[in-house]
């Protein structure tokens, strides 16, 4: 889980100074923002209930990820949340909102990790989206993203990833960060900032590189550092000490304890 929340603090001072430089200084003014705070809500619903459902039970689990975004919210009121999610967590009723941004996709990490079957992963990920981000390309990022880390984590190539996501999600992927720097900007939608971060992960050399990818592509860089960092843990199972370091102390304990919990259970078994 550390990989996608160092991702998230590492991009967060360039989310709105963004940077076209790979070699971007790590800023002291770096925090932990809403991608990590939803990010251990998906965390604690599973750690509270990481049973199967079948294609009926989506309903009934998505309420328990619901419960969660809206407890975290609370706790963390002054993450960085967009204002469409900040009313809906406020709100006592469930309302859906049909989002297509990319909220439910940089949230969708400990998924790939919680569940030993694809199609599970699937399910779980459509679930987690259901009150949040149920237009269908919310899912579609979300899904993507939970796929792209089971697929890392199994030992999957990274051509084998790049064909899964590309086919089954219908996602453009055949090209290079460096590719598309020049050009790219910012933009919060799944189907614009979803496929460049898998890019950023396949780009890459190693966690670092693929971290330094996703920020300076100079678009959403604390939500596409968080996905690109979270399959890039899952994929080379390494993170350097330096970067530990520097995140760790920017990160709120309370965060980080729910984070080893889960890999407690989930990845370090």
């Amino acid at each position: 889980m550390f990989g996608a929340f160092y991702g998230d603090v590492i991009g967060s001072e360039y989310e709105n100074a963004c940077t076209k430089d790979y070699d971007f200084p790590l800023k002291r003014e770096s925090h932990f923002t809403d991608d990590s705070v939803m990010t251990a809500a998906v965390c604690r619903a599973i750690l509270n209930n990481g049973e199967n459902i079948g294609r009926f039970g989506i309903r009934k689990r998505a309420f328990e990820y619901a419960a969660q975004y809206k407890q975290y919210y609370s706790r963390y009121p002054h993450a960085g949340y967009g204002s469409m999610f900040a009313r809906w967590a406020k709100e006592k009723s469930l309302r859906r909102q049909f989002s297509y941004a990319n909220g439910g996709a940089m949230r969708a990490v400990p998924i790939g990790y919680a569940y030993d079957d694809i199609e599970q992963v699937m399910l779980q990920a459509k679930a987690s989206c259901y009150y949040t981000h149920a237009h269908r390309e919310g899912i579609r990022g979300a899904q993507a993203v939970a796929c792209a880390v089971f697929l890392a984590r199994h030992g999957e190539s990274k051509e084998n990833i790049r064909k899964f996501i590309s086919e089954k999600f219908r996602y453009y992927l055949d090209y290079t960060a460096e590719q598309i720097r020049p050009e790219y900007s910012f933009d919060s939608s799944c189907e614009y900032s979803v496929p460049p971060s898998i890019v950023c992960f396949l780009d890459s050399t190693d966690y670092e590189s693929a971290v330094r990818n996703a920020v300076s592509l100079g678009g959403d860089a604390d939500t596409m550092a968080c996905i690109a960092g979270g399959i890039a843990e899952a994929y080379y199972k390494d993170i350097p000490e330096e970067i530990r370091r520097f995140c760790d102390s920017r990160i709120d304990i309370s965060l980080k304890e729910t984070a080893r919990e889960f890999d407690l259970r989930y990845i370090n078994t």
